[in-house]
């Protein structure tokens, strides 16, 4: 087995269909990728359990489930705890809606499976007040203070008041979500509605190597392009340094 074969059968506990094809057909193309991969996954400004985190709930919020599923068991073999994960999912629902935090039902009952927990039913054309109440139960005996906090301000139907609990510190700090939503926008090559979220994202504390972070696991999931879109508002090292 080559080496890029054998990293992803470590990732993953097994080699996709999609790795193994593109090594059939060019085990050059796939040795690069599996570089840029590696190298884009190391611990850097961004942990390697924020990094797999963030890209799991980018990929709820664009309502990509294959993505946000692999990503998912990154995030718990790093180290993510169930409420952790289910957290950093209320972004992806403060983005995108009612559909994002159903996608994410996906990810919350296989993060249960891997934590050796029976994996729930995921069929649910629920609202997101009965489906964040859903995973609430299925997180029974975790620490789901935040998202019982966050659940009571849903119910409100105060829009306002909900983005600040979502953004709020929890398990999952301000910094890690402010970045989060600024990805949201970065992986549908929204670079514009980006703008804001990444000001806001350094107002709450995030670095330039935070952000430049964000660009690169936006790579891994929606290619080149993302990055075009979130440096045209980075700033450069000069900038930072200057600035600094």
């Amino acid at each position: 087995m080559s080496d890029a074969l054998t990293y992803f059968k470590e990732v993953y506990g097994e080699v996709p269909g999609w790795v193994q094809k593109m090594h059939d057909y060019s085990p050059a193309v796939l040795h690069t990728y599996t570089g840029i991969r590696g190298e884009i996954m190391q611990d850097g400004a961004l942990s390697r359990k924020e990094k797999d985190s963030l890209i799991a709930s980018m990929n709820a919020a664009r309502l990509y489930e294959r993505s946000m599923i692999y990503h998912t068991k990154g995030a718990v073999d790093f180290g993510a705890s169930l409420p952790e994960i289910a957290e950093y999912f209320l972004t992806a629902y403060l983005y995108k809606g009612d559909s994002a935090l159903r996608t994410a039902l996906s990810a919350i009952s296989y993060a249960l499976e891997l934590n050796g927990k029976p994996a729930p039913a995921t069929e649910n054309e629920a609202a997101a007040d009965e489906t964040l109440s859903r995973i609430i139960g299925w997180l029974e005996g975790e620490d789901t203070a935040f998202l019982k906090e966050t659940l009571r301000v849903l119910k409100t139907g105060d829009r306002d008041a909900l983005e600040a609990k979502i953004l709020s510190d929890g398990i999952v700090s301000s910094r890690l979500k402010h970045l989060n939503m600024a990805g949201n926008f970065i992986v549908e090559l929204d670079g514009r509605g980006a703008v804001p979220w990444m000001e806001r994202a350094r107002e709450a504390g995030a670095s330039e190597a935070d952000l430049a972070d964000v660009g690169y696991i936006c790579i891994l999931t929606a290619g080149i392009p993302a990055w075009f879109e979130l440096s045209d508002s980075l700033k450069t090292k000069n900038e930072t340094e200057i600035g600094g």
